[in-house]
């Protein structure tokens, strides 16, 4: 990896490496893709490896499985929160002492959850651990913004993003074996040990790459978070692709009641199947960047339609009773790859509205997307067929995503047409 980007980058004027010393660009030091990967990885590892074991948390904590789907629902309302101050943050006061203190919020959440005698205890410890991820979310990416030219950027980005996706994918897995053989409580003393070492690594080898700022007041980042939500093509895009992506967490949510109540299934087998329609979003976004250039914007996010008739037949399949691993999976990889296509289409305009302010954007727009994400699974959470309730839910969100990406469109025709004439 080192000596692909040494390869990338000037010689000597921009990129160097010396004999026991890091790569640097323009004086600044480039820290490993590794380490970012993982401190990035593990904020949403964190929420996908809990939800195998919800229903044995809930029979040690007498709590129903509306309650336990609140662990999701408010880890994914801390991950909202956090995207809208670390960016800034880390802008301001520099990209390392900021990860440390959210790494370390992370840590102190992760025994607090351990230790857990009530579901309320873990509510609480749920947001404040999410608040903390966050922050290697955020700032992972931009400490590849701060040390790659913009070409290399995009390599980088691309290489970690594929990295990052491998937690998702195998943390359901991850979390049905630690609780099949050490009790839901072990996922927290992994979590505890995942959050030390990133805390170790990243003071032993993450130098500050930012160049620190005062530009980035309160009260400028807060002028563009209202300029973009008083645009409409931003919002039609941000809430119609956050509509077409993270309302799969109802389904996440559910998904432990649905195979281990309704259908019987062990829990190693759900962390299998989570893992499996997680890679349909893998899939979707390798066709998204395959079509790129080729098909037009509109037609990328039409796309959501396969979701919406995937999610129609499963609560078609949930209302008749007809309930079987099959009818539950095929629909769900059918949805997951619908929104993979959809979703990279939907960010890349959504953060194009106003270039100048793509950092707010992009911040923002991950903030509707955790926002809708946890409003699903709280809502999934809500009735007692959990097929029925989490189907419903995502049906209802595609049709909103397609409404969303309509209306988005036409304010980006007029804002075109009017800068053309």
């Amino acid at each position: 990896m080192t000596d692909t980007l040494q390869a990338a980058m000037p010689q000597k004027a921009d990129a160097e490496q010396t004999d026991g010393k890091p790569n640097v660009l323009g004086g600044r030091p480039i820290p490993p893709l590794w380490l970012l990967a993982l401190i990035t990885f593990s904020g949403t590892l964190a929420m996908h490896i809990f939800v195998p074991v919800l229903p044995l948390a809930g029979q040690s904590l007498d709590a129903n499985p509306a309650q336990m789907q609140l662990t999701i629902s408010f880890y994914i309302l801390g991950l909202a929160c956090g995207q809208l101050f670390y960016g800034p943050l880390s802008d301001r006061h520099g990209r390392r002492p900021v990860l440390l203190a959210g790494l370390a919020v992370y840590l102190v959440a992760s025994v607090i959850a351990l230790a857990s005698p009530d579901i309320h205890t873990l509510l609480g410890a749920r947001l404040l651990q999410a608040l903390g991820g966050c922050a290697g979310m955020v700032i992972g990416r931009a400490v590849v913004r701060d040390t790659s030219t913009t070409e290399e950027a995009t390599r980088r980005l691309a290489l970690m993003n594929l990295m990052v996706t491998i937690g998702p994918g195998f943390a359901p897995v991850l979390g049905a074996i630690l609780g099949d053989i050490a009790g839901w409580r072990s996922i927290f003393v992994f979590l505890c040990l995942l959050g030390l070492a990133n805390s170790l690594l990243t003071w032993k080898l993450l130098p500050e790459t930012a160049r620190k700022t005062a530009d980035q007041t309160a009260g400028l980042v807060l002028k563009n978070y209202l300029n973009l939500l008083r645009t409409p093509a931003f919002l039609g895009y941000a809430i119609g692709g956050s509509c077409a992506t993270t309302s799969f967490y109802a389904f996440v949510s559910a998904a432990p009641f649905i195979f281990g109540t309704q259908l019987n299934r062990p829990s190693h087998e759900i962390g299998i199947y989570l893992g499996i329609l997680i890679l349909g979003y893998w899939l979707g976004s390798l066709i998204a960047s395959r079509l790129a250039g080729r098909v037009s914007v509109p037609k990328l996010l039409r796309s959501n339609i396969l979701s919406l008739a995937a999610a129609l037949y499963l609560l078609v399949t949930a209302m008749t009773g007809h309930l079987t691993v099959i009818t539950v999976m095929l629909p769900m990889f059918i949805y997951t790859i619908g929104g993979g296509i959809a979703s990279p289409a939907a960010l890349a305009e959504a953060i194009s509205v106003n270039p100048r302010v793509a950092g707010s954007a992009s911040g923002l727009y991950g903030f509707f997307q955790m926002a809708v994400g946890a409003i699903a699974t709280a809502l999934a959470g809500l009735g007692e067929d959990h097929t029925l309730t989490a189907s419903s839910v995502v049906v209802v969100a595609c049709l909103l995503s397609q409404v969303c990406f309509a209306v988005a469109n036409r304010a980006a025709r007029r804002r075109a047409d009017y800068i053309s004439s």
